[in-house]
Protein backbone atom coordinates (compact mmCIF):
# COMPACT_ATOMS: atom_id res chain seq x y z
CA UNK A 1 0.00 0.00 0.00
CA UNK A 2 1.05 3.47 -0.36
CA UNK A 3 0.53 6.88 0.40
CA UNK A 4 1.31 10.15 -1.03
CA UNK A 5 2.33 13.13 0.95
CA UNK A 6 0.21 15.98 -0.28
CA UNK A 7 0.90 19.72 -0.47
CA UNK A 8 0.43 20.72 3.31
CA UNK A 9 2.35 17.28 4.69
CA UNK A 10 -1.06 15.96 5.01
CA UNK A 11 -1.22 11.90 3.91
CA UNK A 12 -4.57 9.86 3.58
CA UNK A 13 -4.44 6.23 5.09
CA UNK A 14 -5.26 3.16 3.19
CA UNK A 15 -9.65 2.48 3.87
CA UNK A 16 -8.32 -1.00 4.46
CA UNK A 17 -5.59 0.19 7.50
CA UNK A 18 -8.38 2.65 8.72
CA UNK A 19 -10.93 -0.16 9.02
CA UNK A 20 -8.54 -2.75 10.57
CA UNK A 21 -7.74 -0.64 13.01
CA UNK A 22 -10.84 1.31 13.84
CA UNK A 23 -9.62 4.75 12.54
CA UNK A 24 -11.87 6.77 12.76
CA UNK A 25 -12.52 10.80 12.11
CA UNK A 26 -10.68 12.49 15.37
CA UNK A 27 -8.58 9.06 16.08
CA UNK A 28 -5.83 10.11 17.86
CA UNK A 29 -2.06 8.31 16.32
CA UNK A 30 1.66 8.64 17.73
CA UNK A 31 4.02 9.51 15.27
CA UNK A 32 7.57 8.24 15.97
CA UNK A 33 10.59 7.53 13.80
CA UNK A 34 12.75 4.58 14.00
CA UNK A 35 15.94 5.04 12.14
CA UNK A 36 14.72 6.47 8.31
CA UNK A 37 11.12 4.81 9.01
CA UNK A 38 7.64 6.26 10.75
CA UNK A 39 5.53 4.75 12.91
CA UNK A 40 1.91 5.30 13.09
CA UNK A 41 0.49 3.61 16.51
CA UNK A 42 -3.19 3.91 17.77
CA UNK A 43 -3.47 5.87 20.80
CA UNK A 44 -4.85 3.35 23.30
CA UNK A 45 -6.10 6.32 25.46
CA UNK A 46 -9.63 5.12 25.30
CA UNK A 47 -12.11 4.61 27.92
CA UNK A 48 -11.60 0.85 28.00
CA UNK A 49 -7.67 1.29 28.34
CA UNK A 50 -8.28 4.15 31.33
CA UNK A 51 -10.54 1.81 33.30
CA UNK A 52 -8.19 -1.75 32.97
CA UNK A 53 -6.86 -2.73 35.86
CA UNK A 54 -9.44 -0.14 38.22
CA UNK A 55 -11.90 -2.69 39.39
CA UNK A 56 -11.32 -5.60 42.27
CA UNK A 57 -12.09 -9.48 41.73
CA UNK A 58 -13.87 -10.08 45.29
CA UNK A 59 -13.87 -13.55 46.12
CA UNK A 60 -11.74 -14.69 42.86
CA UNK A 61 -9.08 -16.05 42.19
CA UNK A 62 -8.17 -14.79 38.79
CA UNK A 63 -10.10 -13.23 35.96
CA UNK A 64 -10.88 -16.57 34.33
CA UNK A 65 -12.49 -17.29 37.81
CA UNK A 66 -14.44 -14.39 37.48
CA UNK A 67 -15.38 -14.62 34.52
CA UNK A 68 -16.67 -18.46 34.49
CA UNK A 69 -18.65 -17.26 37.50
CA UNK A 70 -20.65 -14.31 35.15
CA UNK A 71 -21.11 -16.92 32.37
CA UNK A 72 -22.53 -19.30 34.81
CA UNK A 73 -19.96 -21.61 33.97
CA UNK A 74 -18.87 -24.24 36.69
CA UNK A 75 -15.56 -26.02 37.35
CA UNK A 76 -14.83 -28.99 35.57
CA UNK A 77 -12.53 -31.70 36.12
CA UNK A 78 -9.63 -31.73 33.22
CA UNK A 79 -10.76 -34.62 30.52
CA UNK A 80 -7.47 -36.46 30.53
Amino acid sequence: MEATVAERGQITLPKAVRDALGLTKGSVLKVELEGSRIVLRKSVDDAVSRARGRFRLDGFESTDDAVQAVRGIEDEAPTP
